[in-house]
């Protein structure tokens, strides 16, 4: 976080009081110490960018590392993505899609102005059931666009929908997996990946970016500091999948799928569970291959895959069972 963070480190006292009142416009925030939290990411990736992306010479943020991201909030520091920079967490168990909330992102957001308005700095949030295909929340920023809002200046909670980073320190930002319910490639009930993508404030159309229905998100910019960017502490679950999932299941079955193979031979996939599907990426995210399978062989077409590394997803029951595989 920038100067006003640094400068709440003084008034440690001030930052105890917020964390045991709801500030103004945090009605659906949920607290760091609530007993609804069943689980922390316990991994991270992280993808850090610059400082300021209309500067490279300032190089990348630098604040925190990926041991910043797991844990409970408060407990590890926060690690700063910089501009449009992104950080995946994963979990010991799959997320699942209950009642209410199902899992919760924490930032440091300060209060400025009393408690109307916040400096947040705003995130993207992406979840996934397999690692490689992701789907966005969809994002809502009213934002006026008529002025940039600069470092250190404030914003409503109530002005961005879906963004992670709308509520103070201590406070986590709730996601509904119902709402993501029907979107392709993801299945609610057995989240293992989620991603959050820094928003570059920048009303500059070299840098913008955009909530779903094209709107400019307003963010402070630039943070041209080591700890530019979302910062964020942790993230939180609450719905947690606890029952024996096929995937689980699957990994001591009896199912015959080869991880080396040579380019010139069929890949085939045998004692297969009836119905499901096989998607096959690359190493980038991108589908090669994906196919419905009704039987207990499945069997790739000759030339699908060309030598290189691919990750190779089985969707059965609800479940989801990855294998790398290498082409020689």
């Amino acid at each position: 976080m920038k100067y006003q963070l640094l400068s709440c480190f003084f008034w440690l006292p001030c930052a105890v009081v917020l964390a045991q009142s709801r500030p103004y416009g945090h009605e659906q925030a949920i607290h760091q110490d609530s007993n609804i939290f069943v689980a922390w990411a316990t991994k991270s990736t992280l993808a850090r960018s610059f400082q300021n992306i209309a500067d490279v010479s300032l190089g990348y943020t630098t604040i925190g590392d990926e041991n910043s991201a797991i844990g409970k909030a408060g407990q590890n520091g926060v690690v700063s993505l910089g501009d449009g920079g992104s950080v995946i967490v994963q979990f010991d168990k799959p997320i699942k899609n209950g009642p209410g909330p199902d899992f919760a992102v924490f930032e440091n957001g300060v209060s400025v102005l009393g408690d109307t308005t916040l400096f947040m700095e705003l995130a993207f949030v992406e979840i996934s059931s397999d690692g490689f295909n992701y789907v966005r929340f969809p994002a809502y920023s009213f934002t006026p666009v008529n002025k940039q809002l600069i470092n250190g200046e404030g914003n409503s909670p109530s002005m961005v929908h879906n963004l992670a980073g709308r509520f103070a320190a201590t406070w986590g930002t709730p996601f509904d997996l119902e709402s993501m319910k029907g979107a392709s490639g993801i299945n609610v009930n057995f989240i293992t990946h989620i991603r959050i993508v820094d928003v570059v404030g920048s009303l500059d159309n070299r840098y913008a970016t955009y909530d779903v229905l094209g709107n400019k998100i307003n963010d402070p910019y630039p943070t041209p500091f080591a700890s530019g960017g979302f910062d964020l502490d942790a993230v939180g679950v609450i719905n947690q999948q606890l029952e024996l999932y096929a995937g689980q299941a699957m990994n001591n079955a009896a199912i015959q799928f080869p991880s080396l193979i040579k380019s010139d031979e069929l890949l085939g996939i045998q004692n297969l569970p009836a119905n499901g599907q096989l998607t096959i990426y690359d190493l980038q995210g991108k589908v090669i291959f994906q196919q419905t399978f009704y039987d207990e062989v499945l069997t790739i077409p000759l030339g699908t895959l060309s030598p290189g590394f691919f990750i190779a997803a089985l969707h059965i029951n609800g479940a989801i069972l990855t294998k790398k595989i290498m082409v020689y």
